[in-house]
Parts: structure tokens; C-alpha cells; sequence
């Protein structure tokens, strides 16, 4: 019998609406709106189902609203009693996982979250920095290419999500310079990503010290669940490593692609992605695309992979 994981998607993914059918359906779901609220003074049913786009891409806004369409999405899940073997998220998405993996409940998570996109926003002033996405170049080439743009400015591989598909960040003028080089070494696509900061590198020190200093007032339950860290891609050996991961992936790559292959080798043979999108089952079909892969962001999609997981 193989393995289930459940996989929780990260920036970017956010859009009007997001997860509004199954709080009006679950009352657990709906009761996820009304923590996020009461953790933040936030009418976050308004903000996600009645906002708009410009207000939800705002980093400290997104971060939040994510966690909070995604752990409702989830909440159906477990009712119908399926429990995942792993749990893993690409960046944001892992606080959802801790969620999943029971290591802290969803007020702590929703209220980490906020902060961590104040203080990624606040780490570097808007254009400064930016990031990129490169297709269709091995990680050594990128690599290659951001050693030698470096000269002009940080530069650094930030997501590693699939073969052939590795974002990175830093200074604008050295990603510019990256693209530059990653097209002339033959990438099919190399392009500007329209982001508010350049994630997951090494400018964003500053907020891995801020948030640093709020997750040392928490305390992180046991593991009900394995989770795979996105800063090593192996599962996380105890609570007390909480901390200094989630610190450190602010300002680390996501080794998003090898967290699955992680979950692979250990048996994992089916996962679903739970929240806003399908970003995180495009990338599973790139990795390994015998994997079954199901989503759940809507009642129609949570229908549909409740009645394929009961088979």
C-alpha cells in the first residue's frame, strides 16, 4: 500500500474567492475565516471573497490569506478521515504542513505568516531587488550563471521546483545580467518574475533575524505527522529544529523538487495538493509522473479527489 502526502502551495497561488464554497459548505472550514479574524483583526472573509487582486498581492496580505484558504480547504479532508504519511509546503506553504503535521495550530501559524511577509517586504526597498524564472537550464548551468553575474551584484538559485524549472533572486542588476547568460547558454525561457522582493536569498537576512526573534516565543507541539523541511528536503528530527528552518528559509533556497523525491523514496506514492491552485501538481508531473496527483481548492475538486482516495 503506498503513502499519501499532502503538499501545500505558497505565494503566487492567491485569487479572489479562494476556498469560499467550502466554508460555506464545512463548518470547520468556515470556522478557519473566523480564527484568521480573530488572530488579526482581520475580516479575512471579506478580504478573500469580496477583495481584490491588488489588496491580496500585497505580501503581508497574501501570506495570511493562503494559510487560511488552505488550512479550510483541509479541514473537510480530515473529516472524511484521510491522513496524510508526509506533509510539506513550498515556502509559505510549509506553516500550512505544520498545521497538518499538528506542530502548531492554525492561529499561531496565520500570525507568523503576517509578520513574515511584513518583514520580507520591509528586508529590501522595492526595486532593489527581483527575482526570475529559468526554464529549461540542469541546475549546474543556472548555478554556473548566477556565480558569474555575481560580479555585478547578489545573485542566488531561490527555487529549485522541478527539472527544468529553477527561479532566482537578488539584485536587479545581477538577475538581469543571470537572464542575460542563462539565454545565451541555451534556456528556453529566462524572464523577470513580477515580484515584490527577491525571496529566498541572502538579502532577505534581515527578516530571517525578525522572524527569528517571534518564533523563539513559540512552542512547537511533537510531530503527528513527518514533514519535509524545504531547507534540507529531509523530514524534520524534532520540534526543537523547528525554529532555525523556518528562520533560515526565508533567506534559503526551496529544494522543492527533492522534498518530493524525498517523499518518493520513502513510499509516498500519491499526493494532494490543498489550497489555492494547481501550481504544486504541475510541478508533480515534471518530477515523477506515475505519482498520483490530486488537488483540493473548491467542492468540485474536493469531491472529485475525495471520491478517487476512497478507491
Amino acid at each position: 500500500m503506498g503513502k499519501t502526502a499532502f503538499i501545500f502551495p505558497g505565494q503566487g497561488a492567491q485569487y479572489v474567492g479562494m476556498a469560499k464554497d467550502i466554508a460555506m459548505e464545512f463548518r470547520s472550514a468556515s470556522e478557519i475565516f473566523d480564527q484568521a479574524a480573530d488572530a488579526l483583526a482581520i475580516d479575512m472573509r471579506k478580504m478573500i471573497f469580496e477583495g481584490d487582486e491588488e489588496t491580496l498581492k500585497i505580501t503581508e496580505n497574501t501570506q495570511p490569506a493562503i494559510v487560511t484558504a488552505s488550512v479550510a480547504c483541509l479541514m473537510p479532508i480530515l473529516e472524511a478521515g484521510i491522513k496524510p504519511d508526509f506533509t510539506a509546503g513550498l515556502s509559505l506553504g510549509e506553516y500550512s504542513a505544520h498545521v497538518a503535521s499538528g506542530t502548531m495550530d492554525f492561529k499561531t501559524a496565520v500570525s507568523l505568516v503576517r509578520k513574515r511577509g511584513k518583514y520580507m517586504q520591509e528586508a529590501v526597498p522595492l526595486g532593489v531587488g527581483t527575482m526570475a524564472a529559468i526554464i529549461g537550464l540542469s541546475r549546474e548551468d543556472v548555478q554556473e550563471c548566477c556565480r558569474e553575474a555575481s560580479q555585478y551584484g547578489i545573485v542566488e538559485p531561490a527555487n529549485y521546483n522541478c527539472p527544468g524549472q529553477i527561479s532566482i533572486a537578488g539584485e536587479t542588476r545581477a538577475v538581469e545580467k543571470a537572464i542575460e547568460l542563462c539565454r545565451e547558454k541555451g534556456a528556453k525561457r529566462a524572464v523577470q518574475l513580477a515580484v515584490s522582493a527577491p525571496f529566498h536569498c541572502s538579502m532577505l537576512a534581515p527578516a530571517r533575524d525578525r522572524l527569528y526573534a517571534d518564533l523563539e516565543n513559540i512552542e512547537f507541539c511533537d510531530f503527528e505527522v513527518p514533514l519535509v523541511a524545504n531547507v534540507t528536503a529531509q523530514v524534520v528530527g524534532s520540534p526543537s529544529e523547528i525554529k532555525d528552518l523556518l528562520a533560515k528559509q526565508v533567506c534559503s533556497p526551496v529544494l522543492w523538487e527533492d522534498s518530493i523525491r524525498l517523499m518518493l523514496e520513502l513510499g509516498a506514492d500519491t499526493f494532494v495538493e490543498i489550497g489555492p491552485g494547481k501550481v504544486l501538481s504541475g510541478f508533480m508531473k515534471k518530477i515523477d509522473k506515475d505519482a498520483r496527483c490530486y488537488n483540493v481548492e473548491d467542492l468540485s475538486s474536493l469531491e472529485k479527489t475525495l471520491e478517487e482516495l476512497s478507491k
